[in-house]
């Protein structure tokens, strides 16, 4: 993978439980890690050939860092896996000029976003 200029790099989310982070979006995005020991895991980008960000439980976690976006071809059905892997669900899905969207909360309580170009 190659960098781009003042392009977003890697994405760092802190985290309380490293396990339960891991177990949470492995199992909500399918998002595979290179682990780093007890306080680390990296995230491998789609292909494993680099990472675009880790799991830092090293770090304090919670609302209020930068709001990180994943994009979905089925945003319902993100919906559902983020339930079901024990997300909370912060704003149902809307409706923006781009598409659709909502927010979630991770185990841990971060906030972050899933969006779809499709309604």
């Amino acid at each position: 993978m190659t960098q781009t200029h003042h392009a977003i790099d890697y994405i760092e989310i802190n985290v309380s439980d490293l396990a339960a982070a891991r177990d949470f979006y492995a199992q909500a995005f399918g998002w595979m890690f290179n682990d780093y020991g007890p306080a680390y895991a990296g995230i491998q980008a789609p292909g494993g050939e680099a990472e675009v960000g880790g799991l830092n439980a090293g770090g304090t976690p919670g609302p209020g860092g930068p709001l990180v976006l994943l994009y979905s071809d089925d945003l319902d059905a993100s919906v559902t896996a983020v339930e079901s892997a024990g997300g909370r669900i912060l704003q149902a899905p809307y409706e923006f000029p781009g598409g659709r969207r909502f927010h979630f909360a991770d185990p841990s309580g971060n906030e972050l976003g899933v969006w779809s170009a499709h309604s």
